[in-house]
């Protein structure tokens, strides 16, 4: 069994990439309040575009909150996590190009 990527509810929603592109990757993800992913890195830079609610995205020491039409580079390589706030849910378009997602040492997606 691999180790939990997320906290409370998190809904993955692939728009973009498989066997339509090899270059890009798009998902809209839809966090329930007080759900969130863990801290993680890419291989990749990755662009957040909040499309509803208010959340938070933060790096080990930052915290910044995101609302609805709030862009978010998040460079490869940076730990960070996302998710909503404690009582409003939030949704993000996921943009970024193939590559690895890492969380706590373990390779926890590819994408192809």
């Amino acid at each position: 069994m691999s180790a939990p990527v997320v906290t409370g509810t998190v809904r993955l929603h692939p728009l973009v990439g498989g066997e339509q592109t090899e270059q890009v990757r798009v998902l809209y993800v839809h966090f329930e309040p007080g759900g969130a992913n863990l801290l993680h890195t890419h291989t990749f830079d990755q662009v957040l575009y909040i499309v509803e609610g208010e959340g938070i995205v933060a790096t080990e020491t930052e915290e910044h909150r995101v609302r609805a039409g709030d862009i978010v580079v998040v460079p490869a390589g940076e730990q960070h996590w996302h998710g909503a706030t404690a009582d409003t849910a939030m949704a993000h378009l996921a943009i970024g190009v193939p590559g690895n997602t890492d969380v706590g040492g373990q390779t926890v997606r590819a994408t192809e």
